[in-house]
């Protein structure tokens, strides 16, 4: 889906994590004392949690690792309604932000429901003004082309940059970014699509919404913005990286630092879902070793009732039940 690095392009990126050394520190150079805060874990899903277009096992895996151990989690995505949908659903998480801070789905009573994020302005509007911005893009650049998901998007134009086509020179991608901001709608970079859309608001401003909203989804108290961490790859996640005391880039996000003005507090050893499951393994090891598991979640609650002793074979043992 990318082409490898060239050696003049790896040297960018390493002076200019040089540059910024004093500010992103290696995540295994992370306190015990200030992850040992964590609660909850935001995390983007493109490069972040997949890796070249794959969910693999480990970072799968470390999704599940936690939940189970009793941390929130909720993926923050530029991805459509319609994967959120799914997500929401079937995967390990209390709730989902999609678009890039367009809404919130989340569960409750087997239901997903949602929230959608103050914009400032109609979605009829917006959607006009997007569909507008579309055939102008379509004019100015000829051979640009949807992404693939583009059909399950409510509030959002992904155009893709190298998904499912070859990789945009950078200075078309530059050129797309500005063209998007010329006409008034707000544009931001992923690792694999330039995302526009009408509204005021962003990643950031989507995830407080649903924590001003009381976070529906979750079981128990929602854990203050402090508790929570971010780990992402891309610029348009630079929002949540400004905004959060802990914030995580995988190794991946090199390619970009040079283009970001608040990058993350560390940055991890491993690209992509290795990047994911090297902060995943820190965080729960921490959370063990302090026996300050966080609050158990649905997912993980066990409450055994009392049971009688019962024979088997030779054995007494006490039987263990689960409560209706």
């Amino acid at each position: 889906m990318k082409r490898s690095p060239s050696r003049r392009s790896s040297k960018i990126r390493s002076k200019a994590v040089a540059r910024g050394s004093t500010r992103i520190r290696p995540f295994s150079r992370a306190q015990q004392s200030e992850l040992a805060q964590v609660r909850g874990v935001c995390l983007d899903i493109d490069d972040t949690l997949s890796t070249r277009g794959k969910l693999t096992p480990e970072a799968f895996t470390a999704l599940w690792r936690l939940k189970r151990a009793g941390f929130y989690v909720v993926p923050v995505t530029g991805r459509p309604a319609g994967w959120c949908d799914h997500i929401t659903r079937f995967w390990p998480v209390d709730a989902v932000v999609g678009e890039n801070g367009a809404f919130t789905f989340y569960m409750k009573d087997g239901v997903r429901k949602r929230i959608d994020t103050p914009a400032g302005e109609e979605a009829r509007s917006r959607k006009n003004k997007l569909k507008e911005l579309g055939e102008k893009i379509r004019r100015r650049f000829p051979w640009s082309s949807w992404a693939s998901d583009q059909n399950y998007r409510e509030f959002d134009l992904a155009i893709d940059i190298c998904e499912d086509v070859p990789r945009w020179p950078q200075n078309q991608i530059e050129k797309l970014l500005k063209f998007c901001h010329e006409n008034g709608a707000h544009a931001k970079l992923s690792s694999i699509h330039v995302n526009a859309w009408f509204g005021e608001y962003d990643k950031q401003s989507g995830f407080r919404n649903w924590l001003t909203e009381g976070a529906p989804g979750l079981r128990g108290r929602a854990p203050q913005w402090e508790q929570w961490i971010f780990i992402g790859d891309s610029p348009n996640d630079e929002p949540l990286f400004a905004s959060f005391n802990y914030s995580v880039g995988v190794a991946n996000l090199k390619e970009y630092i040079h283009k970001l003005k608040s990058p993350p507090k560390w940055i991890t050893r491993q690209e992509s879902g290795s990047g994911f499951k090297e902060m995943v393994d820190r965080l729960c090891e921490i959370a063990e070793a302090n026996s300050i598991t966080p609050k158990k979640t649905a997912l993980t609650r066990k409450t055994y009732s009392k049971a009688p002793r019962v024979r088997v074979g030779s054995r007494v043992i006490r039987t263990r039940t689960l409560p209706a």
